[in-house]
């Protein structure tokens, strides 16, 4: 993910010289992806519901030194034309977003209204099979089957997540709002799978690691178990 959106942000310096990309991050709360972003130089505006995680944004910011390039709004996705000009920003980001929402449509459409034409929507939401395996490895087999089977991928009434996505689903989802999907991968597809002791083996085993989980994440049959399904679509 962090290269795709590099690449992303690398691109926008080339088409527009001489400004800070402008990006757009929905819910991202303390600004686990909009610190980083502005550390490239990016103008990031994040649109928040919780003040109490924007107002950790403020501090992280600052922090880092690159708050005069982070704007913080408390509002949400239902509401994200009153808060965010529609195809004002060069990168949308929509981060654990489509899960907790009532109506992921909705949700996507409006990322997708907010993002500049020819501009990018990335979008990050929970994977219903790596669910099912976890609770199937746990024994937890009526969860399991309920996952499997529910339209939204949800265990039961008191699931805290609304939906769980896998690639098809999330594909239809932007592409019937008009996006094209130009990156479809898993984020967190077999580094949850190594045991302890190989993470716990210095430096080169870590490497290892992050050098299966990248080979992974843009294999299809393997994608399907990732933890995370990340897609980067372009609004048309």
């Amino acid at each position: 993910m962090h290269r795709s959106l590099r690449a992303e942000v690398d691109a926008l310096r080339a088409r527009h010289p001489g400004r800070s990309p402008r990006v757009l991050d929905v819910g991202g709360g303390s600004g686990a992806w909009a610190v980083p972003l502005a550390r490239l130089g990016c103008a990031v505006t994040v649109v928040d519901n919780s003040p109490n995680a924007l107002a950790a944004l403020h501090r992280r910011a600052r922090e880092a030194g690159v708050d005069r390039l982070v704007d913080a709004v408390q509002g949400d996705v239902d509401a994200l034309a009153d808060v965010a000009p529609a195809g004002g920003a060069d990168l949308v980001l929509g981060h654990g977003l489509l899960e907790v929402v009532d109506d992921a449509a909705a949700a996507v459409d409006a990322l997708a209204r907010a993002a500049a034409p020819g501009s990018a929507v990335s979008v990050l939401v929970a994977g219903r099979y790596a669910a099912v395996l976890a609770r199937t490895l746990s024994g937890r087999l009526a969860e399991a089957m309920a996952l499997l089977t529910d339209p939204e991928g949800r265990f039961g009434p008191d699931d805290a997540l609304r939906r769980r996505l896998d690639a098809t689903g999330l594909r239809a989802l932007l592409e019937g709002c008009g996006l094209r999907v130009e990156l479809l991968q898993g984020d967190g597809v077999l580094d949850a799978w190594v045991p302890g002791s190989v993470r716990d083996g210095g430096p080169a085993a870590a490497r290892s690691v992050a050098e299966l989980e990248t080979l992974a994440a843009g294999a299809a049959p393997l994608r399907e178990v990732a933890a995370r399904l990340h897609a980067l679509a372009r609004r048309t």
